[in-house]
């Protein structure tokens, strides 16, 4: 970490803020919310913005970011920007089974390596991949530049530990999303499964420090060494997710989350099945 504490260092020598803020949104969510609440969030002191092709709300969350270049609050070079490029988000057949593409993991890693030495991105790295996936990159011939990042489903009821030993041991950062548990949407999560935040070893601990379950939830990963995204449109809860630096979990504390593990994923993206690199076949 630098002196700060609040940074960590990525294998290409640039620096990652421990803390990110989220922006994807359910689509009933109007996508000029993205635009005020990304401002808010930069202004609340986030300075790791996180979104993706997929969230189609990149042209919002970029005029929020310019907006707040603009009037001074941040200059370009505080804020890390994490995209997920794509083309067609969910292309399916007649039959409404989805279209996957053929081409090979490490020709898509080459690309991206391309797009490195060409500018257009100062880090490169990963998401949902599991060891295997990571290892076929790692081990390919000629390989350029190694993943900075592997950007996967992580939180106490599934918090990857045998995932993030492997990834410490290539100097590759796990960055965790669904963080706080998941919003419940039908076509990624299953209604079913409990409410971590409701959890109630979380909540004797949140009690105990006098913060949120939400609060501890986030701090577990960051002292663990895993960047971890807060994902949320409610002003409040913005302000208070950036106060994840005020305290300190105790060792006993963060024994008692670890025992919270049960490999319990909410988002199964099921969307995914059937393709021969579907990542969620096994846990790690």
């Amino acid at each position: 970490m630098d002196p700060k504490g609040q940074r960590v260092k990525l294998n290409d020598g640039h620096f990652i803020p421990v803390l990110g803020f989220g922006t994807f949104a359910p689509r009933e969510v109007p996508k000029s919310e993205a635009l005020e609440v990304t401002k808010f969030a930069i202004e609340a002191g986030f300075r790791h913005i996180d979104s993706a092709h997929l969230y189609q709300n990149e042209e919002q969350v970029g005029q929020a970011i310019r907006s707040k270049i603009a009037d001074g609050t941040v200059k370009r070079e505080d804020i890390f920007y994490t995209s997920k490029p794509g083309e067609t988000l969910f292309p399916t057949d007649e039959n409404g089974k989805p279209i996957f593409d053929s081409v090979d993991l490490c020709r898509t890693w080459e690309a991206l390596e391309k797009c490195k030495d060409a500018g257009l991105t100062k880090s490169i790295g990963v998401s949902n991949f599991n060891h295997k996936q990571l290892e076929k990159i790692l081990n390919k011939p000629g390989l350029k530049y190694k993943p900075v990042c592997n950007q996967v489903e992580c939180h106490p009821y599934f918090n990857q530990s045998k995932l993030l030993d492997f990834c410490k041991s290539h100097d590759i950062v796990l960055v965790a999303y669904g963080a706080l548990g998941s919003q419940r949407l039908k076509e990624w999560v299953n209604p079913n499964l409990p409410f971590l935040l409701e959890d109630p070893v979380l909540s004797a601990i949140a009690k105990k420090h006098r913060q949120t379950p939400a609060l501890v939830a986030l701090r577990y990963q960051i002292q663990r060494g895993v960047v971890v995204l807060a994902k949320s449109y409610n002003k409040k809860r913005i302000k208070e997710n950036i106060q994840v630096f005020d305290f300190e979990l105790t060792p006993e504390d963060m024994k008692a989350i670890d025992g919270l593990n049960s490999n319990m994923r909410y988002n199964e993206l099921l969307l995914g099945v059937g393709h021969p690199e579907y990542p969620f076949v096994e846990e790690y």
